[in-house]
């Protein structure tokens, strides 16, 4: 029993080690796709059947000093571009398709530059079916007679299966008949246009050796959204939560593999990648459970139900990242996907270090979803293929170079021969005897009579028949003594009849059971014969294949020799073209180094010149704006105290004409009169409530209300109200945290001496180093006026005839100070003052 830690993954058992120590090297195959156009260089050239060479370009010689030599590689098998996708199924994949039929698990997958062919070698075209659309057709014609019922087999949820009883799967059939949702299969089922004419009726072809003595299901995992890898108890790996979907026929997993090619080209689309830019993996099992001891039903025991899968995988283009020119999201997507082969690569070679060095590396399966798809094939749980895609043109040499090494790689890897797995103890031909019993009952019990009419000749049938015929059964009466006892009577004898006919029936099938059973002790008899001469046979096959396992162990350490050898030697040429390469660089490098440290001599002088201009420049610049702002200033006090002297000449002007009366002057002897640039008092009055005026500023925000001391309480009625809001006298960062809106309260004077309020305003949002700052959106203006004209006027004074007092005409202070003074510079009225008499500009 393990135990499991909380919060820890459980401890697994270490995988079960095959007991056959016979190891075959991973077979792979090249296919050569033909070229686009006819004129196009071609780099790669079919030497033999197993053999191909390669030739750098023209173009990448004159690059390279043509230095490149010709290289050849070597395959399991060379398929030229007229080989028919019959041909390469028949030699590639037809014999693991006889394995899954035979319980043993297989892995073939394609790889390849982008373009070369492998998904057309995967899934094919109408009328050129690919490997998979074959292999599903081989299986489904192998299995046809011998599946089970519909959800006979049901899984476990842990990549295994379950047999379920007659009734449980005839619930089940029953349930799915009464959902609308899902189709039944017919059996003339529509054939989607996309793959139909997969594969012509000529082409369609069996496994041998099929066990007809069992029972066999087809299905295939339909993956969640999140794909969780785990082990089974036969140490493959699988897909957690997935969903798996039991097919009948050919069409239906047809049908299951094209919903996700199609879901796989919307996700691209969606993605705006390429379909050759991601993995397509498609696992198909196959479970298989041997017939009872009478060859009936399904055998109720799920350590007999044997489970193998077959894993077809067309991996993605393998090519750099630079030559994809992707960006964005998809550049991000190609990294990935080159991640995942480049996990791939380093598991092959971890693989070969292991096996040819004796070391024993921990092999990063777990770095990468597929290769940790693919860790139970390499550790001997199947056969593993893979085919080799590539494209002749002369563009592709570099990343063909590429595959090619990987691919010479990979053959080098071997894996453990899968184990035969054990069947149960049932003598042979139990179907065939089960079918020839059911035939035989059937003609006997057709012989003692024929079926009543419009009746089917069935055992119910007949056992109707031979029982007598039931007595009437009404009463006619309470002292009716006839009915009951003949019909006690009638039923007593078809009680005898019906123990006569138990009795002969146990006879019956006791001497059937009994040369049954003699038929099955010849028949084990037999085959404890044919076993005992196929274990001479095996010892002598042993003997023959370690002799033959010494010979290729040797020749292969020569080959290992010789390859090393020339290893060295390619690597010994390539670090002397790169020590070249190297020091022309380094050359190059320092030149263009010295070109650019006089250039930035250059750059530097120059804008050191700038640079002392500019300060010179903003210098005066500064200087001017100081003189002219403090000019300004001063400008603005005189022209405040000058405004001041005025009103107070004419409050006193006003009280001494009232005392002594002028006599009227000419008119070219009056001189304009003074008035004061600021309005006069307002009379006070009762005490006014004061009222608030609504800022623009006013939401739903919170605002700082940030008002200095220096600022002046102007008491007027409207004021700006901020609801919700901090006041502050100084910004604080705690106030700022709190608020998404500034507003400053800012007072000055304004051009008419009177004080002029401004609100501005702005948006407070964080800073990247936590702090708050304030961004000004807004200014608002409030100015402060008397709407009232006799404040800002007064009458002139005249003395009529009679020495009295009148009015005279209205004359606002404009008029009477129509004499502007301004601040000149050198003037000798005073500090930097001097009068000019042009009259002032009017207020419109």
């Amino acid at each position: 029993m393990i135990r499991q830690a909380k919060g820890k993954t459980p401890r697994r058992l270490p995988p079960k080690k095959a007991s056959n120590s016979q190891k075959d090297p991973v077979g792979v195959y090249c296919r050569v796709r033909p070229l686009g156009a006819e004129d196009e260089e071609c780099c790669i050239e079919v030497i033999s059947n197993t053999t191909i060479q390669l030739h750098a370009p023209d173009g990448l010689k004159a690059n390279r000093n043509g230095e490149f030599k010709e290289t050849q590689y070597s395959f399991k098998k060379v398929f030229g571009i007229k080989t028919t996708q019959g041909e390469l199924f028949e030699d590639v994949a037809k014999p693991l398709v006889e394995d899954i039929i035979h319980c043993k698990n297989g892995l073939l997958f394609t790889y390849g530059v982008t373009g070369s062919g492998k998904t057309h070698t995967m899934t094919g075209s109408p009328g050129q079916g690919g490997l998979l659309p074959r292999s599903l057709d081989m299986i489904f014609n192998s299995i046809g007679p011998y599946q089970a019922k519909r959800y006979v087999f049901k899984p476990d949820d842990k990549n295994g299966m379950e047999v379920q009883n007659q009734v449980d799967a005839l619930l089940d059939r029953q349930k799915r008949d009464s959902q609308t949702t899902v189709p039944k299969t017919p059996t003339t089922r529509r054939i989607d246009p996309e793959f139909a004419d997969m594969i012509s009726p000529e082409e369609a072809c069996k496994a041998d050796g099929v066990d007809e003595d069992s029972s066999y299901i087809g299905c295939f995992a339909v993956p969640p959204q999140s794909k969780i890898l785990r082990e089974d108890q036969n140490h493959n790996m699988y897909v957690a939560g997935c969903t798996e979907v039991e097919v009948k026929s050919t069409e239906e997993a047809f049908e299951v593999f094209w919903r996700g090619q199609k879901k796989r080209r919307i996700a691209n689309t969606q993605l705006n990648r390429e379909s050759s830019r991601s993995h397509s993996v498609f696992i198909i099992k196959l479970a298989q459970a041997p017939l009872d001891a009478d060859g009936d039903n399904v055998l109720q025991d799920k350590n007999q139900v044997n489970v193998s899968q077959l894993c077809l995988v067309d991996l993605a283009g393998s090519e750099r990242t630079s030559r994809t020119r992707a960006e964005g999201s998809r550049l991000r997507e190609a990294g990935n996907i080159n991640q995942s082969l480049m996990t791939l690569r380093t598991c092959i070679e971890v693989l070969r270090e292991n096996q040819m060095c004796g070391t024993n590396k921990m092999v990063p399966y777990r770095d990468s979803k597929v290769t940790h798809l693919f860790k139970n094939y390499f550790d001997g749980e199947g056969k593993v293929r893979m085919v080799v895609c590539v494209n002749p043109k002369a563009d592709d040499y570099e990343e063909t170079l590429l595959v090619m090494r990987f691919a010479e790689m990979t053959q080098e890897v071997e894996v453990a021969r899968p184990v035969d797995r054990p069947i149960c103890g049932f003598a042979a031909g139990r179907r065939q005897r089960n079918q020839a019993f059911k035939e035989e009952l059937t003609r006997r019990l057709e012989e003692r009579g024929g079926p009543l009419d419009g009746e089917s000749p069935t055992v119910l049938n007949q056992l109707l028949q031979s029982f007598p015929p039931l007595p009437p059964c009404e009463i006619s009466g309470p002292n009716d003594d006839v009915t009951l006892p003949r019909l006690i009577e009638a039923l007593e004898k078809r009680h005898k009849i019906r123990q006569m006919m138990i009795e002969e029936y146990n006879k019956t099938a006791n001497m059937l059971k009994s040369v049954l059973q003699e038929q099955d002790s010849n028949l084990l008899s037999k085959e404890n014969f044919i076993q005992e001469q196929r274990g001479k046979l095996g010892e002598k096959d042993k003997m023959l294949q370690n002799q033959k396992n010494e010979i290729d162990r040797l020749e292969k350490k020569s080959k290992m020799l010789e390859y090393k050898i020339d290893i060295l030697q390619k690597t010994t040429n390539i670090y002397e073209e790169d020590k070249r390469s190297l020091q022309h660089e380094l050359e190059s490098r320092e030149q263009r180094l010295q070109r650019e440290m006089s250039e930035k001599r250059r750059m530097e002088a120059r804008m050191q010149g700038i640079v002392t201009d500019s300060k010179l420049k903003w210098e005066k610049e500064c200087e001017r704006r100081v003189n002219a702002k403090q000019l300004e200033m001063q400008n603005k006090l005189w022209v405040k105290d000058e405004k001041l002297k005025q009103l107070k000449a004419i409050v006193t002007e006003g009280k001494t004409e009232n005392r002594q009366p002028q006599r009227p002057s000419r008119e070219k002897d009056k001189v304009p009169a003074k008035r004061s640039a600021s309005p006069s008092p307002v009379p006070t009055g009762p005490p006014v409530r004061p009222l608030h005026r609504r800022s623009h500023s006013a939401g739903g925000e919170r605002w700082v209300d940030h008002k200095p001391n220096t600022n002046v309480d102007l008491d007027t009625v409207l004021q700006p109200n901020l609801p919700n809001a901090i006041k502050v006298n100084a910004p604080s960062e705690k106030a700022l945290s709190k608020c998404d809106k500034y507003v400053l309260t800012h007072q000055e004077v304004a051009s008419d001496g009177e004080i002029q309020t401004k609100l501005i305003k702005g948006e407070v949002f964080k800073t990247r180093g936590g702090g708050q700052a304030v961004q000004f959106t807004d200014i608002e203006t409030l100015k402060q006026e008397n709407p009232v004209a006799a404040s800002r006027k007064r009458r002139s004074s005249e003395t009529g005839p009679d020495g009295e007092p009148k009015e005279g005409d209205w004359t606002d202070v404009e008029t009477r100070c129509s004499v502007a003074v301004e601040m000149r510079a050198g003037s000798n009225l005073g500090p930097g003052y001097q009068h000019h008499g042009y009259p002032k500009r009017r207020k419109p």
